[in-house]
């Protein structure tokens, strides 16, 4: 498949075996609801002032009598019940703090996100990669389910995704202001080009000495030499903290979306986990900032969406 926009569950199409085969896929990026226990707007009104904003969509979750079943299908087969532990888990968290009964529930969540995230790996070929991006209010159990999908020894990084503070902030806590972005694998072996951020003017600095045809290098104690031309930066750590959010520039990127991503971030996890002519999936794909960075840097993609209005979006 090449450049394919779906507006449907993303379920339902990872689910079919005839509209994605199996391992398929180089690499998936999912930025998908946060249990954030709010709605998302777009500010797109019509003529009439009194029009509502759109709903992009509404990230509050409740337990369900169809929860309950899918649970239980969870808990019956014996591939799936590590899921259904750590479900049953957070469900308990939430009954001994009286969270549930004031309608939310983080299981609930977590449930269909189980069944998600276990119909992607599928798709996924043996040097696929998946990154996963979710933020504190629950990174920790998304982890859990993710270990119990892909297998702890596939996890590759926890990425913090940071950016610069703004407002007053909560009273009691310090400025919540990162994301966390999971990144497992499916084998040992994973496509993975480095990447690179420029040297600072004091690492440039360090390079002091000029060779017979005017290369600059460095010398070590045993007369070891390194070029400047030879390094091509230094390599993306595990934080993040030279891309910014949206909220922070005035981008001609924004689209009004509310939980638009920055076109670099993007950019940087497909260079760094695909290759020119590879599959990228994204199965929430939003306004689209996934598909747009894929297709810029030659790589197929599929993209996803619950929402017919994202779909014409994109």
């Amino acid at each position: 498949m090449n450049r394919t926009l779906f507006a449907a569950d993303c379920l339902d199409i990872l689910n079919d075996s005839a509209v994605i085969p199996d391992a398929s896929v180089d690499l998936i990026y999912l930025d998908p609801p946060f249990n954030s226990n709010s709605k998302y707007n777009l500010p797109f009104k019509g003529k009439d002032k009194n029009h509502k904003p759109v709903e992009a969509f509404v990230d509050i979750w409740k337990w369900s009598d169809q929860d309950a079943e899918a649970l239980d299908d969870l808990r019956r087969n014996p591939k799936t019940r590590p899921l259904a532990t750590i479900i049953k888990f957070a469900q308990d968290v939430e009954l001994m703090s009286g969270k549930q009964r004031k309608g939310t529930s983080l299981a609930s969540y977590l449930l269909n996100m189980a069944v998600r995230l276990r119909a992607m790996r599928r798709v996924l070929k043996e040097t696929g990669s998946i990154y996963l991006h979710c933020d504190p209010t629950a990174s920790h159990y998304l982890k859990l389910l993710m270990d119990a999908i892909y297998g702890p020894k596939m996890f590759r990084n926890e990425i913090i995704w940071a950016y610069p503070p703004g407002g007053k902030g909560p009273n009691f806590a310090f400025h919540r202001k990162h994301d966390v972005i999971l990144y497992f694998s499916i084998g040992s072996k994973p496509t993975f080009n480095r990447q690179f951020t420029p040297l600072s003017d004091y690492a440039i600095s360090k390079f002091t000495k000029v060779d017979e045809d005017g290369r600059k290098y460095k010398e070590y104690r045993n007369t070891t030499r390194t070029y400047l031309e030879d390094v091509p930066g230094r390599p993306v750590p595990s934080v993040w903290v030279d891309i910014h959010s949206l909220g922070q520039t005035i981008s001609s990127e924004r689209l009004g979306y509310p939980t638009q991503k920055p076109l670099a971030l993007l950019e940087r996890i497909i260079r760094a986990s695909s290759n020119e002519g590879d599959t990228v999936l994204d199965p929430f794909c939003g306004c689209g900032t996934t598909v747009h960075a894929a297709e810029s840097l030659g790589r197929r993609w599929l993209g996803i969406d619950i929402s017919k209005f994202s779909a014409g979006l994109i």
